[in-house]
């Protein structure tokens, strides 16, 4: 199968890219850092391809998506984690923006091009967060970097809600704990815990954290489902339930009419983009 992974050059999406492509799938890397991309690709076996894609800059998914022929497994992992105050391109702030914005439009202008199914990374962060529709850009409230991480987390999992309820093969993995420099940017706990992981704990590795999203690329688990370790965090991925009444706001919206395409669905929601 041909399968997109986007940040395919870095921690958890660089050992998704490469386990699948020594699989035998036809993997496309797409990512904003084309060198970093390149030495990724150049240790990975099988056919790896390098594509640029910045999901902070709505201008560059639209180029991606529109060079895009088809594929059938979109793998939305690219993210970034505790960052200050930061605007995108198109002026969202940087987590929403990028981690679910960006995917967002990724997903929806690739539309009828996805011919299986969309994965996307969460976390289980988004237990924690609640979905401020009036403030999604941070201009009233007082910015906290993880509440805003895991909003953007949350709003994935709205949006993937919404895919299962117009017909899109669609699943939600969740990596745990995981050593990757997705950390990079952060101060406190998080840091700590990477410069302080023994023999892959607390913290596991990159390519254990990717378990999930490879199971999820073959699975024939029900469209929706979550997989993720052991209470999130470590141990092998395994069917896990949303918080209660998460997807309950979804509940409300009307039944999709039949017949209707992905492209057309998305168009729905996509309008803004």
């Amino acid at each position: 199968m041909r399968v997109i992974v986007t940040g395919g050059n870095s921690g958890v999406g660089r050992a998704t890219a490469a386990a699948l492509a020594a699989n035998g799938h036809s993997v496309v890397i797409a990512c904003r850092t084309i060198p970093k991309a390149e030495q990724a690709a150049a240790t990975m076996a099988g056919d790896v391809e390098i594509a640029h894609l910045d999901l902070a800059d709505l201008a560059s998914v639209r180029k991606f998506a529109d060079s895009v022929d088809g594929v059938e497994v979109l793998i939305n992992n690219a993210g970034v984690l505790g960052l200050p105050l930061t605007r995108t391109a198109d002026g969202f702030e940087a987590h929403m923006g990028t981690n679910y914005l960006g995917h967002f439009a990724l997903t929806c202008q690739l539309g009828d091009k996805i011919k299986d199914r969309v994965i996307s990374v969460v976390s289980s962060s988004y237990a924690l967060s609640r979905l401020h529709i009036d403030d999604l850009n941070w201009q009233n409230r007082k910015y906290s970097k993880w509440a805003a991480y895991a909003e953007s987390k949350l709003a994935i999992i709205l949006f993937t809600g919404e895919l299962v309820s117009r017909g899109v093969r669609t699943y939600m993995t969740d990596p745990g704990a995981t050593d990757t420099d997705i950390t990079r940017d952060t101060t406190g706990l998080l840091p700590w815990v990477r410069e302080h992981t023994f023999r892959r704990f607390p913290a596991h590795s990159a390519a254990t954290g990717a378990r999930s999203t490879i199971q999820a690329v073959t699975t024939d688990l029900p469209s929706g489902t979550y997989l993720a370790p052991r209470f999130s965090q470590w141990g092998k991925p395994k069917v896990t339930r949303l918080r209660t009444g998460t997807l309950r706001p979804l509940s409300l919206a009307a039944p999709p009419r039949s017949g209707r395409s992905m492209t057309k669905q998305a168009a729905i929601t996509s309008a803004p983009i």
